[in-house]
């Protein structure tokens, strides 16, 4: 008997899990409190998408920030995506990194929340085991 292999989550859900582990150890590692989510993405309606717009909302700016310095960087920003090898950043995303990253922010594209989880743990020199 064939077993099926279990369906790849959304964003979405990759998202709430790394954030769930975020506010799992902000206590022990206040800095995390700095991690916060970008609200660029995402299917919206006409009328909503365009007052985002509007009010500065860029497409491909990273989904995650986290604002503390560290490692020599100003910050962190992580561009998550579906724990799947074809995912994969667009044009306006690669823009965002290559800026960010000249104005002193690390970049990471993260595939899953174990992954970006990984890359907060060592940007902030943390063990949460």
């Amino acid at each position: 008997m064939k077993t099926k292999t279990p369906p790849i989550r959304s964003e979405h859900d990759e998202q709430v899990e790394l954030f769930k582990m975020i506010k799992l150890y902000s206590i022990k590692y206040p800095a995390l409190k700095n991690a916060f989510a970008i609200p660029n993405g995402g299917q919206r309606h006409k009328a909503v998408a365009a007052k985002l717009k509007a009010e500065g909302v860029s497409p491909g700016y990273p989904d995650i920030a986290l604002d503390w310095p560290s490692r020599d960087y100003h910050g962190l920003r992580i561009e998550l995506k579906r724990d799947s090898k074809r995912a994969c950043m667009s044009g306006n995303q690669i823009e965002w990194f290559a800026r960010l990253s000249d104005a002193g922010y690390l970049c990471q594209c993260c595939h899953g929340w174990r992954n970006a989880w990984a890359t907060i743990c060592w940007y902030l020199k943390i063990n949460p085991k």
